[in-house]
């Protein structure tokens, strides 16, 4: 798909996030919580587990760009680190 014209707003008919097109060719990801981002941080967090990759606006590994480690979420914390293995008694 080819990048999107600067100042027009594209939204993805599969998971509803809108790109901003920007000059330069950096489009702007607006996500519906939390500050704009990155077609990379887009594709990190929701793009590579989609099961219709052909109704998805950001499968172009061209206008993504390289990720960041903190595009990704991170690991959950693991159950010990809330105070122990044994739930409370009741």
């Amino acid at each position: 798909m080819a990048s999107i014209p600067p100042g027009t707003l594209k939204r993805c008919d599969l998971c509803q996030v809108e790109i901003r097109g920007m000059a330069g060719g950096q489009d702007q990801v607006i996500f519906s919580q939390g500050g704009p981002g990155t077609r990379a941080k887009l594709w990190a967090r929701v793009c590579q587990f989609v099961r219709e990759p052909q109704r998805c606006l950001n499968q172009d590994a061209t206008l993504r760009g390289q990720g960041l480690p903190e595009d990704f979420y991170g690991e959950p914390p693991s159950l010990g680190a809330f105070g122990g293995g044994s739930p409370p008694s009741p």
